[in-house]
């Protein structure tokens, strides 16, 4: 989709961090942005601000959570723009503790929320990208769900290595017929996921991936570089793609290695 012009794109999770970040570099390319978010006043500022720059917006509660309202968001941007070309899928929530200390009602909120949130989406949006045979769908989903680094946070990199799964899968069902996918997976981006965190018993120190801290505003223009050229994968940082080919080349010494790094 080399001309983003006129286009119109949804997203969820867009009121802060990276969701933001895309949705104002999709308004500066001339898309016409849905931006969703569970905080409405964060959906209506954010839509404000692709305005004033110039652009065209709307800002609409949505909770991922629930079939209806997604539905409704289709609703919303039809109504509002007569079309869908663009879908990005960003919502993501954080449970951290060690396994044992986790509860169940915490993982279900978390399959909800990370994982049923994008087959949601799927199914209000795709049907109308096949029909029309042209569109891009995003997935946001993690390192988290690429590769292991932590033990406090099993139930997001279980959600989010769902995601990277189904993704795939996606891609090879859409782009015969039209529709790019992007698996997008950021490292770590300075974001509020704190904001909706909930913590089980004692976790230490946070474990994380020895990688840069990046502004959100790199990973939407990732992100539009990516729906130009019909790019799959999306990690956010480089060195993840050499992280990888050492776990694929010796899975043992990897988890070792990582092991190692815990202790």
């Amino acid at each position: 989709m080399e001309q983003l012009t006129g286009k119109v794109a949804v997203l969820t999770g867009a009121g802060s961090g990276i969701g933001r970040a895309t949705a104002l570099a999709l308004g500066a390319e001339g898309v016409k942005v849905v931006v969703s978010d569970i905080d409405e006043a964060r959906a209506l500022a954010v839509a404000d601000e692709i305005t004033r720059l110039g652009g065209s917006a709307l800002g609409v509660i949505c909770d991922v959570s629930d079939d209806l309202e997604v539905a409704l968001l289709r609703v919303a941007a039809m109504e509002a723009f007569g079309a869908v070309d663009i879908v990005m899928n960003n919502v993501g929530v954080l449970v951290l503790g060690q396994p044992t200390n986790i509860p169940m009602r915490a993982w279900r909120r978390m399959i909800e929320l990370n994982l049923l949130s994008v087959v949601r989406s799927m199914d209000t949006f795709l049907p109308g990208l096949i029909e029309q045979g042209s569109g891009h769908f995003i997935n946001t989903a993690s390192t988290a769900g690429l590769y292991g680094y932590s033990t406090e946070r099993l139930p997001y990199a279980t959600t989010k290595g769902a995601v990277v799964a189904m993704t795939e899968s996606l891609a090879l069902y859409c782009r015969p017929k039209g529709v790019g996918v992007t698996l997008l997976c950021p490292g770590p981006v300075a974001t509020n996921i704190a904001e909706q965190m909930q913590i089980f018993g004692e976790i230490g120190p946070l474990q994380a991936p020895e990688l840069e801290i990046l502004d959100p505003g790199v990973v939407g223009a990732q992100v539009i570089e990516a729906i130009k050229t019909n790019t799959y994968f999306v990690p956010t940082h480089r060195e993840v793609h050499e992280i990888l080919e050492r776990r694929a080349q010796d899975p043992e010494r990897f988890i070792a290695d990582q092991e190692a790094k815990l202790a």
